[in-house]
């Protein structure tokens, strides 16, 4: 899969919560819910915007943060990757879609 039908895929996935975008950015991507970004995409993986009351439910399934490096030292921001069986469960997605979303407007 391509980087641009991944994002595709992505968008199509989380098009129930209204008007998404995906804007590329360094690598990867943003994915943004009006002008808010909840959720980010790299090398295939989809990360969503986390904070202390959502990182636990992350870190229960076995997920990490988003770690890059910057100045040869690893950067961890607060968005965790989402588990791929919640990206194909409808049901889950919303729910964990909607929590990212409102950790995003805080």
């Amino acid at each position: 899969m391509t980087k641009d039908s991944f994002n595709e895929y992505i968008w199509e996935q989380f098009s129930f919560l209204g008007s998404i975008t995906i804007r590329k950015m360094f690598g990867g991507a943003g994915i943004y819910l009006d002008s808010v970004m909840f959720g980010l995409v790299d090398q295939d993986t989809v990360y969503l915007k986390a904070d202390k009351s959502t990182i636990p439910e992350f870190e229960a399934l076995g997920m990490g943060p988003f770690i890059y490096k910057a100045k040869g030292k690893p950067v961890r921001i607060s968005y965790y990757q989402l588990p791929e069986d919640i990206l194909e469960d409808q049901d889950q997605l919303t729910l964990w879609a909607e929590k990212a979303v409102k950790v995003s407007r805080k």
